[in-house]
């Protein structure tokens, strides 16, 4: 099969070579930062990468960034003994109840023109939202001290309890070794690496 000159290639057909060419280029671009040493050394793993409470506890937070309550946001992230996360919530209204509509104050001279009827929290959605068939064992990660509701439920539940203000029979008190983690969306390079800044 003969290659048809360039000159007599129709505009479209120019075109699509072009795209071609150009994807070619930047895939083999893509794939010399992959194979590229990462601080010049390639043969040892990372060592400041999240070790597993961190992670969790940072899943916990970042999901609490879901609630559209004005003066509480919190997360909750239910971790089984394998470290995988089996359950995450945040508070926020019930399912199907519209969240412009119903109050998100704090205080008010009838406690039905706040937030506390209605707003369920981010441990009870954690467990609803869990995706095995029981939380028997497992850890949940959440930032503060849970209410008496949810105390109970987490005890029915058979849950652990880490917390960032850690205290009581069935809680460990979550000690992290940074002081924060910081993602910058914008830092994602081409070769799918997220560069994230620790401290």
């Amino acid at each position: 099969m003969s290659r048809v000159p360039l000159c007599q290639q129709s505009t479209v057909q120019r075109e699509n070579q072009t795209v071609r060419v150009q994807h070619r280029k930047t895939m083999a671009e893509h794939e010399e930062q992959r194979a590229a040493p990462l601080n010049g050394d390639t043969t040892r793993k990372r060592e400041d990468y999240l070790e597993w409470p961190e992670y969790f506890m940072a899943v916990a937070f970042l999901s609490a960034q879901r609630s559209k309550d004005p003066s509480s946001q919190v997360g909750a992230c239910i971790v089984n003994q394998e470290n995988k996360i089996v359950g995450i919530g945040y508070n926020g209204m019930p399912n199907g109840c519209d969240d412009d509509l119903l109050p998100w104050s704090r205080s008010a001279d009838d406690r039905l023109d706040t937030k506390y009827p209605y707003v369920c929290h981010a441990e009870l959605n954690a467990i609803m939202n869990k995706n095995s068939a029981d939380v028997k064992g497992c850890s949940m990660y959440v930032a503060l001290f849970p209410c008496n509701e949810c105390a109970k439920l987490i005890i029915q539940a058979d849950d652990r309890l880490q917390k960032a203000d850690g205290f009581g029979r069935h809680t460990i008190q979550f000690k992290p070794k940074r002081t924060q983690i910081v993602i910058d969306f914008n830092s994602i390079n081409h070769a799918g690496m997220l560069n994230s800044a620790t401290k």
